[in-house]
């Protein structure tokens, strides 16, 4: 039997025609009425009532419908049982990061881990943190490092995921300097000139944060968002260039603060404090990755 005809057969079951069927799959009606009727004889039933208008299922038509629903349903399912069937027996820990984490504190924490405990290969995807969120609940990668805060909940909030706190961080507004050092632009809630600013986009997990926490705040300041991007590298490239002030992690930022390239543009009141978590799924992970949680509890546990 060719699965094809399946598909074949709910296309007929849906549309009760003929012709339109066979449009439906791509097909002259010639060669779609021959394919039904192979897989009648290969069943030795008839599958539908042909003396109808429009066309029905005979009742042995009827139970095979949900039959083929089933198998095409059980086959689509295969690809994926088998890279779950491949993940198990593999060492391999997969993670996805959002871009800021993967460029600074990802590594760093990471070589402090493994001064503990030997860690296998590991396979890293880096991206927005709506993405990032999507590739778990997908069940692409095991870990997802990201910054949180209370006040801006992830999709991950839910008991299906196990969160775990590792760091702290610091969205600080920042950018460039005059001549003399000072702010080129400065924050205030009672602004009597706009500001512009370098936000992030939507899908930006540090927009979240800033968007959640400061919202009210910025609306007051009179900021006027002048450029928008979804990366805080690019931001800091533009905030190094004079265009506006952004909020940057102090873990992107420390070189730049600390040569006065990046000056920081508010009151310690504009600063807004975050955790970095790290992600996994309730469920049983393979046995490589639940040893490397379990090293990444007893490292938080020594160093707090």
């Amino acid at each position: 039997m060719n699965l094809s005809w399946l598909e074949d057969f709910q296309a007929l079951a849906t549309s009760g025609n003929f012709s339109r069927a066979a449009q439906d799959r791509h097909m002259t009606q010639p060669a779609f009425s021959r394919r039904i009727r192979a897989l009648e004889e290969w069943l030795g039933v008839e599958l539908f009532d042909r003396s109808t208008h429009p066309i029905t299922l005979t009742e042995t038509g009827a139970w095979f419908r949900e039959t083929a629903q089933e198998i095409l349903g059980r086959v689509a399912r295969v690809p994926d049982e088998a890279r779950a069937v491949a993940a198990a027996g593999s060492a391999t820990l997969r993670f996805a990061a959002t871009h800021a984490l993967s460029l600074t504190f990802l590594p760093q924490w990471l070589r402090g881990l493994e001064s503990r405990t030997p860690i296998g290969p590991i396979q890293l995807v880096s991206d927005m943190l709506q993405q990032c969120e999507a590739w778990m609940q997908q069940g692409r990668v095991q870990f997802l490092l990201c910054h949180t805060h209370a006040q801006a909940p992830s999709r991950l909030d839910t008991p299906a995921y196990q969160a775990l706190t590792i760091g702290s961080d610091t969205l600080v507004p920042v950018c460039s300097p005059d001549r003399a050092g000072r702010p080129r632009h400065t924050l205030s809630e009672h602004a009597n000139h706009t500001v512009p600013m370098l936000t992030y986009s939507i899908e930006s997990g540090l927009g979240r944060l800033i968007h959640a926490r400061l919202g009210a705040a910025l609306q007051q300041a009179r900021v006027e968002p002048v450029f928008t991007a979804h990366l805080a590298t690019v931001l800091k490239n533009m905030a190094l260039d004079g265009r506006g002030i952004t909020w940057l992690p102090h873990s992107l930022i420390e070189t730049e603060i600390q040569d006065g390239r990046l000056v920081e543009a508010g009151s310690a009141d504009w600063r807004v404090s975050t955790d970095i978590c790290l992600y996994r799924p309730t469920t049983t992970l393979t046995p490589a990755a639940e040893a490397f949680w379990q090293a990444a509890i007893a490292a938080h546990a020594t160093s707090t």
